[in-house]
């Protein structure tokens, strides 16, 4: 029932972006759209969910696909650049669907050595208590001979210790310890922070950091995590929960953070309950600026009177105050056209500007890339850099990540079209 419970929660939030309004045209800023390659669906992978992509030392992008591979259940990818600028595409592992995970959502991150991947699974892994599977973390080894073997750090139960992990992972600043959420599971079945713990005889031991509760502590922990510059307290967000207020009543959605204490355990204190027009329902992460201001988007609430009255979503800024608590700001209110919802965790440029991914919007509901430019005042600027339009892409859903030379690259998890094609990877050049 929990696990039900969970799903009709996402099911209900997919209803909602995918409702277009059709508005005037903004204006669109100069950029440069270049598509690097188009998934298959088949043994190449298809429908990168949230493979935010990653960069190797050399140049060479990482990412997962939820579907498509050699049994249907996912890959992990790499593409790599040709001298004449097009790229190519391989399979670092397949999915079986069994023990080994099922469906990846979230990106992998690599540990400090550079060569170790780390992801989740969200299905898979052996638990009957979740249908196909609680979910799993994992990680990928690179062989001599150019192969990669995946290894099994912790399969879910479902139970007390989490299930379904849709966000990745990350290290602490040791490069020891990895931290994550599941959106289901837990105590009370609203989802838990973990942690993997690295044994001497090579196995991992999961444990649970925080199970929530719904209210006001909030619920579903969609995205992932952030540790502070201090490395010690971790920021997230919870897709449900919080406070009664608003018109989602307490399913708005929270920023929260968690705070070690000198017995081991963890205390967990809501940064912000969002009540509708300042937001709601945040399935992206946070992201810090250098003065300690914490920054992220949710998928719905702002102007309501836009996306069926649910609104279409806002990027929204938190400031810590001198006592303790934080105040939101929303720095933009999504309109429908031509972006809505945004899914994805912002990141920013070298001038302190912010970019990020809207997973729907527009004249075919494709969604757009779009950047919030700081002005003096406290303003902020907003500009469009692409619309999707359908094939050969539409509805990117992750955040995006910069090259050395100030690209942008991120995925798309469908093409539009009618065609044979299942998400693209695609370059930006501002």
């Amino acid at each position: 029932m929990r696990q039900k419970r969970f799903w009709l929660a996402i099911c209900g939030i997919v209803a909602v972006l995918a409702v277009a309004l059709m508005l005037p045209t903004q204006t669109v800023a100069a950029s440069k759209y270049k598509l690097l390659y188009k998934f298959t669906g088949g043994a190449d992978g298809g429908n990168p969910y949230l493979a935010g992509l990653i960069f190797d030392a050399d140049g060479n992008l990482y990412g997962t696909t939820y579907k498509g591979g050699a049994s249907g259940d996912g890959t992990v990818f790499k593409l790599t650049p040709n001298s004449n600028g097009s790229w190519t595409e391989s399979v670092l592992y397949s999915f079986s669907g069994g023990a080994d995970g099922a469906n990846p959502w979230a990106g992998l991150i690599f540990d400090a050595t550079g060569k170790n991947l780390y992801g989740t699974t969200v299905s898979g892994g052996g638990s009957t208590m979740c249908a196909g599977g609680c979910g799993t973390a994992f990680t990928l080894k690179p062989n001599s001979n150019g192969t990669w073997t995946e290894s099994v750090l912790h399969s879910f139960t479902g139970g007390a210790d989490g299930a379904g992990p849709v966000a990745g992972l990350i290290f602490d600043a040791a490069g020891k310890n990895l931290y994550g959420t599941t959106p289901g599971g837990g105590a009370s079945g609203d989802g838990t922070v973990f942690t993997l713990t690295p044994n001497s005889n090579g196995s991992w031991t999961e444990s649970v950091l925080y199970s929530f509760t719904g209210k006001p502590d909030g619920a579903y922990p969609y995205a992932g995590l952030i540790f502070d510059a201090a490395g010690k307290n971790l920021y997230g967000t919870t897709l449900h929960g919080g406070v009664v207020s608003g018109m989602c009543g307490d399913t708005c959605g929270t920023a929260f953070t968690l705070k070690p204490n000198s017995d081991g355990s963890w205390t967990e204190s809501v940064l912000y309950s969002f009540t509708d027009a300042d937001g709601a329902n945040p399935l992206a992460g946070l992201i810090f600026d250098t003065a300690g201001n914490l920054y992220g988007a949710t998928a719905n609430g702002g102007n309501l009177a836009y996306c069926s009255g649910f609104g279409c979503g806002v990027v929204f800024e938190l400031t810590p105050n001198s006592d303790g608590s934080w105040t939101e700001s929303v720095l933009h209110r999504f309109a429908n056209h031509p972006a809505a919802g945004p899914e994805a965790v912002l990141i920013f440029d070298s001038v302190g500007s912010l970019w990020g991914a809207a997973a729907n919007g527009g004249p075919t509901n494709g969604g757009a890339v779009f950047k919030l430019t700081p002005q003096s005042g406290g303003s902020w600027r907003y500009s469009v850099l692409h619309v999707f339009l359908g094939e050969p892409a539409q509805n990117p859903l992750d955040s995006l990540v910069f090259d050395i030379a100030g690209n942008l690259y991120g995925t798309t998890v469908n093409c539009g079209g009618g065609k044979k094609c299942a998400g693209v990877v695609f370059e930006i050049t501002p």
